[in-house]
């Protein structure tokens, strides 16, 4: 996977170090009432509805069992990950993604990015998906974006849209509990997602010869909606918890999903829930692998605050923005360097003199 920097590592290892507490930390949901008998039960629906808000408000994350996708389609795709993962630089490279289709295959650059230590294979749900063709409020082109299918492993492409219709279905049963959570119709928030732009990105993390220096994925929030993990029993992810800011690492669940609320859901519920940092650590004798499925709405999409969450007492805190220019930034930041930080969406917050 290459040689590493010595500057690289004189670099990091001035980094400040941060607090790491072993916990599993996060709320664990059954969601079996959703499939037996007790889902007609109005006391047991309400219950899971009040368990999913609690999660949503206190740490934007949950882990989810009895969930529904069968564990068969996930081994499936899991398989054929590594497959692919196993080729050389060189066969993997044919799927490489550039700057006209920003799916496929892209390994960072491990001597020098002190973000990233991982390869990664991108998918889109919808083949093609139609985004903007730039950032640029009055540019009214389209682009699609299409998948890019490996040689091998020939059961990818099959595995990944059986495996991706299982991930659908789930989003959309936790988008309705959210919903509901937030004291709303268990409906109101899907038709935003009718031609939704949602992709799976297959990950390996290579053993790493400097773990305590190194991150598999530096600290973020996740700009979509929301966030279905699957990862395997290596580990790795880590969450700040939101009541003192220290890294919560999650131990790893057989066979469970890790939830977490975007930047969407932050300004839809006028920050009644919160996208919370998160970041990957990485293993020196272990490799790591995790499939992460990003619910995102349809690209036209005005992103604001909800109507029914905002009164006088509590306006808008977010301007309208539109979800595929914000997404075509977003991928042209891959790309090429940009003059003014990558666009978040505390660029759209609106400040109290704006709101008086």
């Amino acid at each position: 996977m290459g040689e590493v920097d010595p500057a690289f590592i004189q670099a990091v290892e001035h980094r400040p170090k941060l607090a790491i507490i072993e916990a599993e930390g996060i709320p664990l949901i059954d969601l079996s009432v959703l499939s037996s008998n007790e889902s007609s039960n109005p006391s047991s629906t309400e219950s899971l509805v009040a368990e999913i808000g609690e999660a949503c408000k206190n740490w934007g994350f949950f882990q989810v069992i009895n969930h529904g996708v069968p564990l068969e389609k996930r081994e499936k795709l899991e398989l054929a990950s590594r497959e692919f993962f196993a080729q050389s630089t060189e066969e993997k490279s044919k799927v490489k993604r550039d700057e006209v289709n920003v799916l496929g295959y892209y390994d960072t650059e491990r001597t020098k990015n002190v973000r990233d230590w991982k390869e990664v294979f991108d998918l889109t749900v919808k083949d093609p998906t139609v985004i903007p063709a730039s950032h640029e409020p009055d540019d009214k082109e389209l682009r699609k974006l299409v998948n890019r299918w490996p040689e091998y492993p020939s059961e990818l492409r099959e595995a990944f849209e059986e495996y991706a219709k299982a991930m659908e279905q789930l989003s959309y049963k936790l988008l309705e509990l959210i919903s509901l959570s937030l004291g709303l119709p268990e409906d109101r928030l899907g038709g935003f997602f009718d031609d939704h732009t949602s992709f799976i990105r297959l990950n390996h993390y290579p053993p790493c010869p400097i773990p305590h220096l190194a991150l598999g994925v530096g600290r973020h929030k996740d700009g979509g909606a929301l966030t279905i993990l699957a990862q395997d029993d290596v580990g790795g992810l880590e969450v700040k918890r939101k009541i003192d800011g220290e890294w919560i690492r999650v131990k790893p669940t057989p066979n469970a999903y890790i939830i977490n609320v975007g930047d969407i859901i932050q300004v839809w519920s006028n920050e009644r829930y919160e996208s919370v940092e998160h970041r990957v650590m990485v293993n020196s004798t272990k490799e790591r692998f995790s499939m992460p499925f990003f619910f995102n709405p349809d690209h036209n999409v005005m992103v604001e605050p909800l109507e029914e969450l905002t009164t006088a007492q509590n306006p808008a805190k977010y301007k309208a923005y539109n979800w595929g220019k914000f997404m075509a930034d977003r991928k042209r930041s891959n790309f090429k360097k940009l003059d003014v930080e990558n666009i978040q969406i505390c660029h759209f917050r609106i400040k109290l003199d704006e709101s008086s």
